[in-house]
């Protein structure tokens, strides 16, 4: 088949539709890839990059086309609306000039903006092309929840698009099943709605690592919760920060963040008021190829969210990355998220926004023998083996394809 991704994010972004790009080629597939200027999470262009420079690249055997945007800065609101609407306008714009060529889907995929999925509905109306979108962030739901967005007019004018969008759509792909019964809700029949979660990139594996591994210079002795991935409002870092300081005179637990984001230098700031500079550790982003061995060096991870409804239908993305490490989880998570860890006898989970509760597992867990805590990564690593392994779920994924590929445009 001939591909057609749209994404706003793409590599050397990090996010998960590299590695689903990486997975249709594999299978024989020609993948163009139509996104923008790479800004995430920073808020500026990568180096070297530019309106202009590094406009066509390969990635793997794909095309990649970019098209200008606005970097989203520090992520304030209004720099956010710019970043979404400059690409939605530009894209749309010139998605029939620069995706040309045989195109048999398109597949779009949808972390927040959902406005990504414009430039796709222009290329269907001219080319009758079937549409495939893969919805990572419900909106408005996610606006609301952020708390950028408060005004009911621009709340229903947001609905109205999202209900355009996936009207226009010919199915419609959702990483958590609580995600079903809203889309339905706002018009979308269950025939074209399907459960596909997110995977884990091939390199997040069970490694040991050699004992004088760079990674281990990061690394304070005693027990370890690890936490991966980005630094953002969403995340609630006010929380863990608060687990930690109830903890704080259990001077062998220590707090360690691989990652960076918007709200950093908030935290770096509460480290320091708080007093938990010797447990509380920023060790900042490294690339995706080097968090196994960072996992291997943690006793527990860390995936935590705020109590929104929003999130409560959530399964973060680095869930399937711990999993597939084969590491204990410690999850403060309303919902769908808590639901999967318990599930899987991964580890423990407790409420959003609760740090007692968060506090009280961490120390559960540093009081279990360490053979517990092996039992219960390989009790994720099974989980993540039967449900979310990666080829499996691009083997579905094809073959839904070729299934739209034969009954055409709705």
């Amino acid at each position: 088949m001939n591909i057609l991704i749209v994404t706003q994010y793409f590599w050397p972004e990090n996010f998960r539709i590299n590695d689903l790009v990486l997975g249709l080629i594999e299978r024989g597939h020609q993948v163009k890839v139509f996104t923008g200027i790479p800004n995430y999470p920073d808020g500026t262009y990568f180096k070297g990059y530019g309106l202009i420079r590094q406009s066509r690249q390969d990635y793997f055997g794909s095309k990649v086309i970019r098209v200008p945007l606005i970097p989203r800065g520090k992520g304030g609101g209004l720099r956010l609306a710019l970043n979404y609407l400059s690409f939605a306008i530009c894209s749309s714009v010139l998605a029939p000039f620069l995706c040309r060529g045989k195109i048999d889907i398109i597949f779009v995929f949808e972390p927040s903006p959902i406005t990504v999925g414009l430039p796709a509905l222009v290329l269907k109306k001219i080319r009758s092309i079937p549409i495939m979108f893969w919805v990572q962030d419900l909106w408005p739901e996610s606006l609301t929840a952020a708390g950028s967005v408060r005004s009911p007019k621009i709340i229903d004018m947001v609905t109205w698009l999202v209900r355009m969008i996936y009207k226009g759509c010919d199915k419609i792909l959702v990483t958590s099943q609580a995600y079903l019964d809203k889309i339905e809700k706002v018009g979308v029949s269950s025939d074209r709605l399907y459960y596909f979660p997110q995977s884990a990139e091939e390199v997040y594996q069970p490694v040991v690592i050699e004992s004088n591994a760079p990674e281990d210079g990061f690394m304070p002795t005693g027990f370890r919760v690890m936490f991966a991935g980005n630094i953002g409002a969403a995340q609630d870092f006010a929380t863990i920060l608060g687990a930690a300081e109830i903890l704080k005179d259990y001077h062998d637990i220590h707090w360690i963040i691989v990652g960076d984001g918007r709200k950093r230098k908030w935290v770096e700031t509460e480290v320091q008021t708080r007093g938990l500079s010797d447990i509380f550790h920023l060790i900042g982003r490294y690339p995706v190829e080097s968090m196994p061995r960072f996992f291997s060096l943690a006793d527990v991870m860390l995936v935590t969210l705020k109590k929104e409804p929003i999130f409560a239908l959530t399964i973060p993305a680095k869930v399937q990355s711990y999993l597939a490490c084969g590491k204990p989880i410690i999850a403060a998570l309303d919902g769908e998220g808590g639901r999967l860890i318990t599930e899987s006898k991964a580890g423990l989970s407790c409420p959003a926004e609760d740090s007692n509760a968060l506090a009280g597992a961490v120390l559960k867990m540093y009081k279990m023998p360490k053979s517990q805590l092996e039992n219960m990564g390989k009790q994720g690593r099974k989980f993540y083996l039967a449900n979310f392994e990666r080829n499996m779920l691009i083997d579905r994924l094809q073959s839904w394809m070729q299934e739209l590929l034969q009954c055409g445009v709705t």
